[in-house]
C-alpha cells in the first residue's frame, strides 16, 4: 500500500506495554465510577488508549496512514460480527412478541427439574451449538429462553448464563460447522477432522468437569422460585397464545443453519419467521405494541417493525414475567457495536504500531519445552483476545506467530490448532470489550464480569490444554526422515 517507512523503529517492550497498562488503569477506574461501563466509559477508554499507542507509534517513525490502514482492516474483520449482532437484536424482538421465547419458557418449566436445570442448560446449549456451529445463535435463541426458565426457578442470572455459555462454547468448539473450528486448523496447517479429533483430549475432560460442577451446584444452591412456577406459567398463558406450533420457528432456523446457510441471511429469515408467527398467533400483542386497533395490516407492520428496531415491553400480571418480556431490538445493540468499534480501533493501532508483535516475541523467547510452547500459545491467544478484542484475530495472529516455532520443534500442527481453540475461541467471551464478551453480555442482559466466574468450561479449557501438554499426553511429533506425523504419544 506504500504506507510504511524504512526508518520506522521497532517499539521497545516498555513502549508496547504502556498502552496495556494505561487501558487497564482506565478500565479499573471506570468500574469504580460508572454503573454501566458498556454505556460509553469503556469505549472512551479504548479510544484514548488507542490515541496513546498511536502517539508512540508516530514517535517511532510510523506513518499515520499506515496506522489508519490497520484500523480500517480490523474494523473490516469485525463488520460481520456487528451485523450479526444487529440481527440478533431484531430476532430477539420478533421471537419475544411472537410467543416463541415465552413458549420455550412455558414448556421448559414443565419438563426441567430444578435440581438438574443447570446441567440441562449446559447439555441443551451444547447440542444446539454443535448442530448450528454457532455459539452466538445458540445463546441468542435457546439461551434467552433458558435464562427465563432459570429466573422462574429462582437461579441467579449469573449462574444460568455461565451454564448456557459453557455449553454453547463447547458445541461451537467441537462443531465442524463452526467458523473458528475451521479457522484454527487452517492457521496451523492441519485438516478439520484431525483438529476436531485431537481437541477431544482436552475438550471432553473440560466439559465433564464442568458438568460435574453444575450438577453439584444444582443440588446445593438454595432456589426460592420453584413455588412461583405456576404463577409464571399462568402469566405467560394469559398474555400469549401458547402452542407447540410456535416451535416451528426455531426448528426452521436450526434447519437452515445446519444446511450451511450463512449466518446473516439465516438470522434474517429467523427474524421474519418470528414476525409472521406474531402476526398469526399474537394479534393482541401486535395491536398493543403498535397502538393501532382499526387496521390490522398497518398494526402488523408497525408492531413487527417496532420489535425489530427498538424497545418493546409486554406487561403481565406477574412483575417478574413482565421484566423478562422486554426487548430492545437493533437499537439496543448500538452501545455494544460502539464498544466493538472502539475495541477494533484500539486493536488496529496496536497492530499498526507493532506493539502486539513486540510483546509476543518476548513470550516466544521463553518457549523452550513443549509445555512452555503450548502454555505460550494459550497465553498469547488470551492476550490477543484481551488486546485485539476479537477471537478471529486471536486465532489468526497467534497461529501465524507460532506456526514456524512448532515446525522447528517438529511438533504436529494439530497440537497448535488445539491450543489456539483452547484459548482463542473459549476465552473471548470472558472479556467485556471483546466482540464475544460484549455481545453475549448484551444478549443475555448479564454483565461479562458477573457471569465470568460461572463459565467453568471456558476457564478450564486453556488450563486443560496446558495440563495435557505438561503430562505429555497426546503430543504428536513429526518424523525426521519423511516429515510425516508420528502417531506415538509421550508417556
Amino acid at each position: 500500500m506504500g504506507f510504511t517507512r524504512k526508518d520506522v523503529r521497532e517499539p521497545s517492550l516498555l513502549q508496547a506495554l504502556i498502552p496495556i497498562v494505561f487501558l487497564l488503569t482506565l478500565l479499573a477506574i471506570n468500574v469504580n465510577i460508572f454503573d454501566d461501563t458498556i454505556a460509553g466509559s469503556n469505549q472512551i477508554a479504548l479510544l484514548l488508549t488507542g490515541g496513546i499507542a498511536g502517539l508512540i507509534a508516530i514517535f517511532n517513525g510510523q506513518k499515520w496512514e499506515y496506522i489508519q490502514h490497520n484500523i480500517l482492516k480490523t474494523l473490516h474483520s469485525a463488520m460481520p460480527s456487528m451485523l450479526i449482532l444487529f440481527l440478533i437484536g431484531s430476532l430477539a424482538g420478533t421471537w419475544m412478541i411472537s410467543g416463541v421465547v415465552p413458549a420455550m419458557i412455558y414448556y421448559g418449566l414443565d419438563v426441567i427439574n430444578p435440581k438438574f436445570f443447570l446441567i440441562s442448560s449446559v447439555v441443551v446449549s451444547a447440542i444446539v451449538s454443535i448442530a448450528t456451529g454457532s455459539s452466538w445463535s445458540t445463546i441468542a435463541t435457546i439461551g434467552v429462553a433458558l435464562l427465563g426458565i432459570g429466573q422462574a426457578l429462582g437461579f441467579s442470572d449469573a449462574v444460568t448464563a455461565g451454564a448456557i455459555i459453557s455449553g454453547a462454547y463447547f458445541g461451537d468448539k467441537m462443531s465442524p460447522l463452526s467458523d473458528t473450528t475451521n479457522l484454527a486448523p487452517a492457521m496451523a496447517g492441519t485438516d478439520l477432522f484431525t483438529h476436531i479429533r485431537y481437541m477431544v483430549y482436552t475438550t471432553v475432560p473440560s466439559i465433564v468437569i464442568t458438568l460435574i460442577i453444575f450438577l453439584i451446584l444444582g443440588f446445593t444452591i438454595d432456589v426460592h422460585g420453584t413455588a412461583d412456577v405456576t404463577s409464571v406459567k399462568s402469566a405467560i398463558e394469559s398474555t400469549f397464545t401458547i402452542t407447540p406450533v410456535l416451535f416451528l420457528v426455531p426448528i426452521c432456523l436450526l434447519a437452515i443453519i445446519v444446511l450451511k446457510m450463512p449466518a446473516l441471511p439465516a438470522l434474517l429469515i429467523g427474524t421474519l419467521l418470528g414476525g409472521i408467527a406474531a402476526i398469526i398467533y399474537q394479534p393482541h400483542i401486535i395491536n398493543g405494541i403498535s397502538g393501532v386497533s382499526n387496521d390490522y395490516l398497518l398494526s402488523s407492520y408497525k408492531g413487527v417493525m417496532q420489535a425489530m428496531l427498538g424497545d418493546v415491553s409486554i406487561k403481565t400480571d406477574n412483575p417478574m414475567v413482565s421484566d423478562l418480556l422486554n426487548t430492545s431490538g437493533m437499537g439496543g445493540m448500538l452501545s455494544t457495536v460502539w464498544l466493538i468499534i472502539s475495541a477494533m480501533v484500539f486493536a488496529g493501532v496496536m497492530e499498526g504500531g507493532k506493539f502486539l508483535q513486540r510483546i509476543t516475541q518476548s513470550i516466544i523467547r521463553f518457549a523452550n519445552s513443549t509445555t512452555s510452547l503450548v502454555a505460550s500459545t494459550v497465553g498469547t491467544g488470551i492476550f490477543f483476545n484481551f488486546t485485539a478484542s476479537d477471537q478471529y484475530l486471536a486465532i489468526v495472529v497467534a497461529g501465524r506467530m507460532f506456526n514456524k516455532t512448532y515446525k522447528d520443534k517438529k511438533i504436529a500442527p494439530e497440537v497448535l490448532s488445539r491450543a489456539l481453540e483452547d484459548s482463542g475461541t473459549v476465552t473471548s467471551v470472558l472479556i467485556p470489550w471483546n466482540t464475544c464478551g460484549a455481545a453475549q453480555a448484551k444478549v443475555l442482559g448479564v454483565a461479562t464480569l458477573t457471569y465470568l466466574p460461572y463459565c467453568f468450561f471456558n476457564i478450564i479449557s486453556p488450563l486443560m490444554s496446558i495440563f495435557v501438554a505438561m503430562i505429555g499426553y497426546k503430543i504428536r511429533y513429526i518424523k525426521d526422515n519423511d516429515n510425516k506425523e508420528l502417531e506415538s504419544e509421550l508417556d
